[in-house]
């Protein structure tokens, strides 16, 4: 990408606000999982992260910079369109890192078209599968691993709010993983597990130019927000350290914005 997105490679300092947790990141090869990969490293967690067979590259430098900060990466392969892979990707977490703390369901399926007429069913399904059954099929995984104390992470969309006509099927998934949330931190809060999610608006990420926007779009990306820009991954960094840390320890069934001014939660 160019310019190529700011993950806080560079810029994230720690201060071990995670020390001795231990995350699952899906879709943590690049984009906000790339970012919350390497700040929750920084924070001191060991990090599991899930990511396509074909971002391998991509994969191995946030592997390389989890292990830069001290702590244990941990990479995990595969497609989440699948049920039994996404029940083995939270065993083979667990195993790996002797546990599961933090659950961050950041993986996405977006692309852009015109009109519903244009919608196949292949698309409708690959969409549907990515966003919403892999966030169900492994958070069901995960919640019998997970302790007092633990926390969720869903990355919802300020679509969520505001459905852009070109993201139909993509708005919708969005929108249910703000109920999906909502309703799940009710049901978790006895066990001690917190639920929350974060609603990005205009992030500089692969699912842009990947096919998520049109190239009309992408010439003027993130420019109608109020700050005229669209944000870095790095930006949605704390936000995530923070959900994840007990300084949220009040906060469940809450979705976080951060949409550069455009509305939202």
């Amino acid at each position: 990408m160019r310019p190529r997105p700011d993950h806080g490679e560079k810029s994230y300092k720690g201060s071990g606000r995670l020390m001795g947790r231990k995350a699952l990141i899906t879709g943590g090869d690049s984009g906000i999982g790339r970012a919350a990969a390497i700040a929750y490293a920084r924070e001191g967690a060991d990090v599991a992260i899930n990511y396509l067979p074909a971002e391998e590259p991509d994969a191995k430098e946030v592997v390389a910079l989890i292990q830069a900060a001290g702590r244990k990466a941990v990479a995990l392969p595969g497609d989440l369109r699948n049920e039994a892979f996404c029940t083995k990707l939270v065993a083979d977490a667990v195993k790996q890192l002797g546990g599961l703390d933090i659950l961050v369901n950041n993986a996405a399926r977006q692309h852009a078209l015109d009109s519903i007429l244009d919608l196949t069913t292949e698309l409708f399904d690959w969409t549907v599968k990515t966003n919403l059954y892999a966030m169900f099929w492994i958070t069901k995984a995960a919640v019998p691993h997970l302790k007092p104390g633990a926390a969720i992470i869903n990355t919802t969309s300020v679509v969520a709010y505001q459905p852009p006509e070109i993201l139909l099927d993509y708005a919708m998934t969005k929108g249910g993983i703000k109920v999906f949330t909502e309703a799940l931190a009710k049901q978790l809060a006895k066990k001690g597990i917190r639920v929350n999610g974060v609603a990005p608006g205009p992030f500089w990420t692969p699912l842009q130019v990947s096919g998520g926007q049109t190239q009309e779009n992408l010439v003027t990306f993130g420019k109608d927000t109020p700050l005229g820009r669209p944000g870095q991954p790095a930006e949605l960094a704390s936000i995530y350290v923070e959900l994840a840390s007990p300084g949220a320890s009040y906060s469940t069934g809450q979705i976080f914005g951060a949409t550069g001014g455009r509305g939202g939660p």
